[in-house]
């Protein structure tokens, strides 16, 4: 049984802008990859929980959307995702990328800094700038009320000694949330479809990439060193289908291979991956479709 008068645990969310890095750094925490990283805004949709164990604590955090302005019903979910993902938590982080300062980051920085909890300021991506440039944007920060300001690159694992220990300082004691083994909240149905969705990320330019979904229509297991996957990866448009496919199908096999391998990976077993692609016009303003993707558009 767990010493509650000597464990720590806490909830530990993490907001800010889109690309920023929250889910670059939420792997590097966790020392494995549970959510998808790719160079494209607003890749992360849903919030997911990783979870760090330690001797005497447990952290969970809780990687959300970026924050943005929503122009779909799929972007009003996102942003409910973020508004969700900040309840009943411990410890709050805001990332900033130092590479790309703007009013947003400080608009966002100020309203998170006056909540009454922990509240942490990351400058992500320090890695980019120069020690001088790092310190003039310390200084746009350091007078809102942070409970620190840690510099982090998450790409290169700079600054995430400090951040646990400042966290674990300010963590209260309590229970074990989850089990030692477990990583993410997250179910392999959909680890495997945000597989699928990060290698179109990877590859599909312009708005492509921003109009993909992913189903998993079925995941069935033929022996004891493989699994089966067919999934539907849903686009808007009849042209978008076509550039997902490529010539002679070279898009969605390369697509297709790369996404298997990861898969592989994390079910630890040979993966037969069949893709089918389905354009369902405008899905991100659909309910049902939304639904159907897992994304359940409360309003």
């Amino acid at each position: 049984m767990t010493n509650e008068n000597r464990f720590r645990s806490g909830i530990i969310a993490i907001v800010g802008r889109p690309n920023v890095g929250k889910s670059t750094l939420i792997n590097a925490l966790v020392g494995e990859k549970v959510a998808i990283v790719s160079s494209r805004p607003q890749t992360t949709r849903n919030r997911l929980m990783g979870i760090v164990c330690g001797e005497d604590y447990q952290m969970v955090f809780v990687d959300t959307p970026g924050i943005h302005k929503p122009r779909t019903q799929l972007g009003n979910y996102m942003m409910q995702a973020v508004q969700e993902g900040m309840e009943g938590i411990d410890a709050l982080l805001v990332m900033v990328d130092v590479t790309a300062i703007g009013p947003n980051d400080r608009e966002i920085a100020e309203s998170m800094a006056k909540k009454k909890l922990p509240v942490l300021l990351l400058l992500n991506k320090i890695d980019l700038v120069q020690p001088q440039e790092l310190l003039r944007i310390i200084d746009i920060f350091k007078d809102m009320g942070f409970a620190a300001i840690i510099p982090t690159s998450a790409q290169k694992g700079d600054g995430l000694d400090t951040l646990r220990k400042e966290l674990l300082d300010r963590l209260p004691f309590g229970p074990k949330y989850f089990p030692d083994d477990m990583l993410t909240d997250q179910p392999e149905r959909v680890l495997c479809a945000e597989l699928i969705r990060e290698k179109a990320l990877l590859h599909l330019r312009d708005e492509v990439p921003h109009g993909i979904g992913v189903e998993i229509l079925r995941m069935e297991k033929k022996s004891e060193r493989l699994m089966e996957i067919h999934a539907d990866i849903y686009c808007e448009r009849d042209s978008h289908k076509a550039i997902i496919i490529g010539k002679h199908g070279a898009m969605l096999a390369r697509i297709g291979k790369e996404a298997r391998i990861d898969i592989e990976s994390l079910l630890g077993m040979r993966v037969n991956l069949q893709l089918w692609i389905k354009v369902r016009p405008d899905w991100r303003n659909s309910k049902a479709d939304l639904r159907t993707l897992g994304y359940d558009n409360r309003e």
